[in-house]
Order: structure tokens, then C-alpha cells, then sequence
């Protein structure tokens, strides 16, 4: 099965880690945040997990085998 492409809208991780949308972008830019994606294995197969980091705050994003960001 292809991995879908991931796309999380900039708006919902700057609001999960109390940035204002342009802040983000140019964090993001100058690699000040940290990116994790996960696939899921097992129960889990076919789910991704993108998680963003900035100092001490995490911003996590459950996705479905369609690319769609479930409720976490």
C-alpha cells in the first residue's frame, strides 16, 4: 500500500503550539521546529502520526490510511 501524502493545514500546528501563522512558517523555514512522522504498525497499520516539536511543546497529528487527520 502507497503512504499517502501527508498534508497538515500550517494553521491547526501553529494554533497546537500557540503560534500565530506567520511565526510558524518562518520558524519552520529556519528548521527551529522539529518534525516526527510515524507510521503505524500492527493494530495501527496504515495510520501515520505527524508530531511537531517547539521548545517544550508538542503538536501531535493522528492520519488515516487516506491522509485524513483523525481526532487524537
Amino acid at each position: 500500500m502507497p503512504s499517502p501524502q501527508l498534508e497538515i493545514d500550517g494553521r491547526q500546528v501553529a494554533r497546537a503550539l500557540d503560534l500565530d501563522v506567520d511565526s510558524f512558517r518562518r520558524l519552520m523555514d529556519d528548521g527551529r521546529i522539529a518534525v516526527l512522522c510515524e507510521r503505524g504498525t500492527g493494530e495501527d497499520a496504515g495510520t501515520w502520526r505527524a508530531s511537531y516539536y517547539y521548545q517544550g511543546r508538542r503538536a501531535r497529528f493522528p492520519v488515516d490510511a487516506r491522509g485524513r487527520i483523525r481526532p487524537a
